[in-house]
């Protein structure tokens, strides 16, 4: 009768994932009949990113709309981040560079450079992107489509990851994972409840007066999740908001290796949930007994029935992903292990203020 109780999380878990199968907006060449007559800023923060900078760069200034200034925040580089970027000016007229300044009390490194490209910039239309980001061709003339057509002032989207590691196969799936798995992702558009809210830093497309009454990055300056704050502020404003998956057109590879991925999910994870220590420790206990249910049940019908609910979700939300289905399903377990180690981790190193990202301390 105990491993029975396993089974309704396990059953809401596929209930969500199967509706955002079939529901989950992405990007996607549906809205062409919209036209887009606005000024476009792209602003790029770019600490240490001379392996992906030019790469990034290349793919938003072969967009298919024009792009009025592309800004590129050189935040304090020790490599050749710069150097790429001004190689590159002289072909490029609409590419600027500006270098940061340093990093003031108070603030965090990311959030610091968003707010001077905001203050750089001149169009009514910003897309904050990252430096790891990667666009197909008409990307930006989608996502501006998508958000007009939806009446949306902010859109948002998780990029379609790369993954080319083992320790990145067995980290970076947990995004999505999570996501997709305990969020009906279409609702972040049609609900107002401020439970349904999804953002991620790495695409964000903002109507440039939605972003200045938000406050900016300037009102997150401290926060370790600034784009889950920014989101969770225009929500409460009952300002719409749509938050897309990258399908065929939003690509990036957030992390090279484990350590890259330990770091970068330790900043993110527990400050991600919101909520108190002892709250997320319950969640993260009980994520990681119900996903490793057929583990540590006895054998019973419960098993096999969590099994295959267990399977289910995993398909669901690889295909949804575009991740490879076969090897999420054989690291699951392993995975979960993980997510369990990350999710104290971050816990840890988030309350004792010794969070690493970038060389620098959060």
């Amino acid at each position: 009768m105990f491993g029975f109780l396993f089974l309704v999380p396990l059953g809401i878990a596929v209930i969500i994932s199967a509706y955002n199968f079939i529901t989950a907006p992405e990007i996607k060449p549906t809205y062409n009949n919209f036209e887009v007559d606005a000024e476009i800023s792209v602003l790029i923060p770019a600490r240490n990113e001379a392996k992906n900078i030019q790469e990034c760069l290349e793919s938003v200034l072969d967009q298919d709309i024009k792009i009025n200034e592309v800004i590129v925040l050189d935040d304090q580089s020790t490599d050749n981040t710069a150097g790429i970027v001004e190689a590159m000016l002289p072909e490029f007229k609409n590419l600027k560079l500006i270098k940061g300044g340093v990093l003031p009390s108070g603030w965090l490194g990311k959030n610091f450079a968003c707010h001077q490209l905001y203050k750089a910039s001149g169009g009514n239309l910003l897309l904050f992107i990252d430096a790891d980001v990667k666009l197909k061709r008409k990307a930006v003339s989608l996502a501006a489509k998508q958000r007009i057509a939806n009446n949306a002032k902010m859109l948002t989207v998780f990029p379609t990851q790369v993954i080319k590691s083992f320790g990145e196969l067995l980290t970076v799936p947990l995004m999505n994972w999570l996501l997709l798995s305990f969020l009906p992702l279409k609702k972040v558009l049609t609900s107002d409840r401020k439970e349904f809210v999804a953002a991620n830093g790495q695409f964000m497309f903002w109507d440039r007066k939605t972003y200045e009454d938000s406050g900016g990055h300037a009102a997150v300056r401290n926060k370790l999740v600034e784009d889950m704050e920014l989101a969770r502020s225009v929500k409460h404003k009952k300002v719409k908001i749509i938050t897309l998956l990258g399908g065929d057109y939003i690509f990036c590879r957030m992390y090279g290796g484990i350590i890259e991925a330990f770091n970068g999910f330790t900043k993110n994870f527990y400050a991600g949930f919101n909520t108190s220590p002892i709250v997320f420790i319950l969640l993260l206990l009980a994520l990681t007994l119900v996903f490793l249910s057929p583990v540590i049940m006895t054998a019973s019908a419960a098993v096999y029935i969590a099994s295959f609910m267990i399977i289910a979700n995993r398909i669901l939300v690889s295909l949804k992903s575009r991740q490879q289905v076969v090897l999420n399903l054989s690291l699951h377990p392993f995975q979960i292990i993980i997510m369990f180690i990350l999710g104290v981790r971050s816990l840890i190193k988030t309350r004792t203020r010794k969070v690493l990202w970038k060389d620098r301390k959060y």
